[in-house]
């Protein structure tokens, strides 16, 4: 058992982060943040709209300071975007701070999942294959240094299922800590 106050996904895109996400919140009666929809609430710009303006560099300076105040947070259960483990500071403070659910997606799962999606910033190349695989070669293992727990979440449209697998799997591998310890 790893006693933590909060639970934290991360994954890759079209891993499900946000759909399982909020179904385990409401499970365990916890809210649920994402933390892209977060940022994006923040600053009333889309992430597609901070690229461009301010660059992945800049987005990732957002990202790494909103992580850090909603992982101060205890009790809830965030999921963050797929590159958020990019930054060595995000992975201390995923680790220090909650339990890690690694939602693990095959490419083949996210083309299918992300096929209508014209929307995400990454996802903007001629070989959009190429492209996630790519992104799956240079985070899967930092996805894998941060995780407490790994979940295959391959299948099309299965979200529910997934967080009824998770429940199943964090009741045994998972014990909320106090909420309000920091």
């Amino acid at each position: 058992m790893n006693p933590a106050p909060s639970l934290f996904l991360v994954g890759p895109m079209g891993a499900g982060k946000t759909t399982v996400g909020r179904l385990i919140a409401e499970l365990f009666r916890m809210p649920f943040i994402d933390l892209d929809q977060e940022i994006e609430a923040r600053t009333g710009a889309d992430v597609g709209l901070i690229f461009e303006l301010e660059g992945e560099s800049g987005f990732r300076r957002r990202e790494r300071a909103m992580l850090a105040e909603l992982a101060a947070r205890r009790g809830l259960v965030l999921a963050t975007g797929g590159g958020a483990v990019l930054d060595p500071a995000n992975r201390r403070v995923l680790r220090e701070n909650g339990f890690v659910i690694w939602l693990d997606a095959s490419v083949d799962a996210q083309l299918a999942r992300l096929a209508r999606d014209r929307q995400r910033p990454l996802l903007q190349a001629p070989d959009r294959r190429e492209r996630l695989e790519k992104l799956a070669g240079e985070r899967n293992p930092l996805y894998a240094e941060v995780a407490d727990l790994r979940l295959a979440s391959s299948g099309v449209g299965n979200s529910a299922h997934a967080a009824h697998d998770l429940l199943d799997l964090l009741e045994a591998r998972w014990r909320r800590g106090n909420p309000e310890a920091a």
